[in-house]
């Protein structure tokens, strides 16, 4: 895993802004000065999303259209993630998937 991908990944699990080269956490949402809608960009597409609260954290991911080894990485990187080539095919924790978005948790 590539350096800025782990930086990237405790930004994003963490919360906190990050921006280097083409990729960046931002925060998207606060609920009472604390973060609750968090994205991760790439080339300014947002490839993840985290919306938490006290009970709740959901996940939602997307190759928004760019199947690259870039974009594999930093979701793979992120925990509940999954993703697997075989023949151009992407698969999403032992499932085919197309890359559209889909909720992880």
């Amino acid at each position: 895993m590539r350096k800025i991908t782990k930086e990237t990944t405790n930004a994003f699990n963490n919360n906190l802004y990050f921006k280097k080269s083409n990729t960046e956490v931002r925060i998207l949402a606060l609920e009472n000065g604390i973060p609750c809608h968090v994205g991760l960009f790439l080339h300014g597409n947002m490839i993840a999303e985290k919306h938490t609260n006290k009970r709740v954290s959901k996940l939602r991911i997307s190759t928004c259209g760019w199947n690259t080894n870039t974009t594999k990485e930093r979701l793979n990187a992120l925990e509940g993630v999954s993703i697997t080539q075989k023949n151009f095919v992407w698969y999403l924790n032992g499932k085919e998937w197309n890359g559209k978005s889909i909720d992880i948790n």
